[in-house]
């Protein structure tokens, strides 16, 4: 880590099929990307109400160059070849949350209709604007059932990550609430709700279930973000620290991290365990890097996310750059300029970054390969299952319990 990254390169950018629907103020916008935990689907809610679901790797002639995708075309390609096809699903709303279940995907050949009866499958939830969320069978492209119960908008959506089909949405309509979409389904009233978390005052944009199934964040228009109990469904505590409103917040993949990012332009590292503050990312503006018009243009962060071996943080601002943090430095080891910017992911076996932009497109971008040290493997693999307490209470040097808590990167 100590040679600095190559910059961000622009791999390809994917844009809506369809021509731009001035009447409607958001009906263009992307306002969620998601890979497959697998890394074998990419979802793309493009505007006007769609969804592309997209094999995964893009076919070379698009990762080579700027491409519009041409959903036709691609279809017959992807028949040719006899492979996996793209899918366009049609939601008849605006599409604002994505997530993919961690189920596995069925087999070739396995039966369809085995998802509706709970056998495995690979599945993805749509959060819609009027309040409901669709969700869908990947291999086909099938609408399974729709899960009813917010009041406005469905604004992000996340799986617990142990494949157990727990799901959490977040709302504008203030709460949080938690489904099991393992049960039962053969009746609309298999499907339950289990949970309403409420405790925010303002929208929720966002939520995150750490990777360990212990722990739920949530973001709203507070300058505190909310840290819930997965095993009780209560509140375990607020971090307060932001100046302004906390809109995206991610786990590191051992769930000994927490990032949230905020209008205030700056993200802060929690332990949240503790709930103690340990680090705090500041969006200062690249002069040299971007030419900025005479207007000020503020750096408002959209969206932050952990790179899968939980060494770096992507973050994507409201002055047209996508940043990429080393856990150890205190500023930028690289960054790209971009336009418009909403929210990015990183694919989940690392190498690409996926944003995506108020225009209703999806750009990737190469992302940073880095060789994890054998002591951050070892971090990373005691820190999966004990928690910052119980690192602590270890009979260890201090600089060991240091190194092992993230506060010596």
């Amino acid at each position: 880590l100590s040679r600095r990254p190559e910059e961000p390169v622009l791999l390809a950018e994917l844009k809506p099929g369809r021509p731009q629907r001035y009447d409607w103020k958001s009906s263009c916008e992307t306002w969620s990307v998601a890979f497959s935990p697998d890394g074998a689907w990419f979802a793309w809610s493009q505007g006007h109400c769609v969804v592309k679901l997209i094999p995964w790797p893009l076919e070379e002639a698009e990762l080579c160059k700027t491409s519009e995708r041409k959903s036709r075309g691609s279809k017959a390609e992807a028949r040719s070849r006899g492979v996996a096809k793209e899918k366009t699903l049609e939601c008849g709303q605006i599409v604002w949350g994505l997530a993919f279940s961690a189920w596995p995907v069925a087999e070739a050949g396995e039966t369809d209709p085995a998802c509706a009866v709970g056998l495995p499958c690979l599945i993805l939830a749509t959060g819609l604007n009027d309040g409901q969320i669709k969700v869908w069978e990947v291999q086909t492209g099938h609408l399974l059932f729709s899960l009813l119960g917010h009041q406005d908008v469905v604004r992000d959506l996340s799986f617990a990550p142990n494949g157990s089909l727990i799901l959490v949405s977040a709302s504008r309509d203030k709460t949080l609430r938690v489904w099991d979409l393992s049960r039962d389904g053969r009746s609309m009233q298999g499907w339950r709700q289990v949970q309403v978390l409420s405790g925010h005052v303002q929208w929720v944009y966002c939520c995150s279930i750490s990777p360990d199934c212990s722990m739920l964040c949530s973001a709203a228009g507070e300058k505190s973000a909310l840290l819930w109990s997965m095993r009780s469904y209560t509140l375990i505590r607020r971090l307060e620290g932001h100046q302004s409103s906390v809109v995206s917040c991610d786990f590191s993949p051992d769930s000994a991290l927490l990032v949230t990012a905020s209008y205030d332009a700056c993200v802060i590292m929690w332990d949240p365990y503790t709930g103690e503050q340990l680090r705090t990312l500041r969006h200062v503006p690249l002069h040299s890097a971007v030419d900025y018009s005479s207007e000020v243009h503020t750096s408002s962060l959209r969206s932050v996310c952990f790179s899968p071996e939980g060494l770096y943080l992507a973050t994507v601002a409201d002055d047209r750059l996508l940043r990429i943090w080393a856990l150890e430095l205190r500023s930028p080891v690289a960054f790209a300029p971009m336009t418009n910017g909403l929210c990015c992911m990183y694919f989940p076996h690392g190498g690409f970054i996926a944003t995506g932009t108020r225009d209703g497109h999806v750009q990737f971008w190469t992302a940073p390969r880095v060789l994890s040290s054998l002591k951050h493997l070892c971090r990373k693999a005691l820190r999966t299952f004990l928690t910052t307490y119980q690192v602590l209470a270890l009979p260890i040097p201090r600089k060991l319990k240091e190194f092992l808590t993230y506060r010596t990167f």
